[in-house]
């Protein structure tokens, strides 16, 4: 036979195998909970007595748990798969000892616990909640006296065995051990614990604080952002947050660079209106010419 593949060294398998063995040393002829074999330590299978005085009364309901990696840092899951009338077959309970509802879960709680509390919830009405069911009265106890004899695939065992086993059990060590619900392990659907629970309302509002804050801070950059191009009226302006003071921003006037004056150019005529180096360069000529013949008549 292969050894279980996992770690003894971890705190989680540590956590597993402790609960595991005090629910098998300290049994109960009301509920009973394993893991499903040796190789999935988080993978468990439970067996619990319908709450006495209800319409439960008669039944015994298999279900699973799965525990997450981090437990117990973390809750289990549960459902149940025998039909009871209360919960849907197959399908996560949305309850706050369940890992829908990770505010309210504390680590001291175990399976043992949340079973004892899953147990007397079942009473309680649905309303509508995730993985809750509403059925009459008469359909609940056939639905009690018919799960007696439900088998699990996995487990082998029908309820009615298993729970035989169990008070067996639970007779031959003596004294059952006595299990008391934590007063601050309030079991209720999730929707509800939003409205009624002051823990998840401070949780809540706490969130909503602090978007709170991230969109301020949002805004409050939008609104140090000035646009300079000449798409910026294009943008709409940020809105004022209230609380937040707001920068004051002040637009930079464009300056256009002043065009270079040009200076017309002024043409000097002389009083005929011919250019005036016209004139000159005549005079120059004239000059060069005087030149020539003055030096031609002293060469004689």
């Amino acid at each position: 036979m292969a050894s279980p593949r996992f770690n003894s060294k971890s705190p989680t398998i540590k956590r597993i195998l402790r609960e595991a063995s005090e629910l098998s040393n300290s049994p109960s002829a009301d509920y009973q909970a394993a893991p499903a074999s040796d190789a999935d330590l988080f993978d468990w299978h439970f067996t619990i007595r319908g709450p006495p005085n209800s319409s439960f009364d008669k039944g015994i309901y298999h279900g699973r748990i799965v525990l997450p990696p981090t437990y117990p840092l973390r809750p289990p899951s549960f459902r149940f798969l025998t039909p009871s009338g209360r919960f849907e077959v197959n399908r996560e309970i949305c309850l706050s000892i369940s890992g829908h509802h990770e505010e309210t879960w504390q680590p001291a709680w175990g399976v043992r616990t949340a079973l004892v509390a899953l147990r007397a919830f079942m009473e309680t009405d649905a309303k509508g909640q995730l993985g809750g069911l509403e059925c009459s009265v008469k359909e609940r106890e056939r639905m009690a006296e018919a799960s007696s004899s439900w088998r699990c695939p996995s487990c082998g065992k029908s309820n009615g065995d298993i729970m035989k086993e169990c008070g067996e059990a639970a007779k031959e060590k003596g004294e059952e051990k006595e299990v008391v619900v934590p007063s601050d392990l309030k079991m209720g659907w999730k929707d509800e614990m939003r409205s009624t629970d002051p823990q998840h309302k401070a949780a809540e509002q706490n969130i909503k604080q602090t978007e709170d804050e991230e969109r301020a801070e949002e805004a409050q950059l939008a609104e140090g952002f000035v646009m300079t191009g000449d798409g910026a009226g294009d943008y709409p302006a940020a809105r004022p947050v209230q609380g937040v003071p707001q920068p004051t921003a002040t637009v930079p006037t464009r300056i256009q660079p002043a065009a270079p004056r040009i200076q017309p150019q002024t043409v000097q005529r002389s009083n005929d209106g011919v250019p005036i180096w016209i004139d000159r360069m005549i005079a120059a000529i004239c000059v060069l010419l005087v030149a020539m013949v003055l030096k031609v008549l002293l060469g004689l």
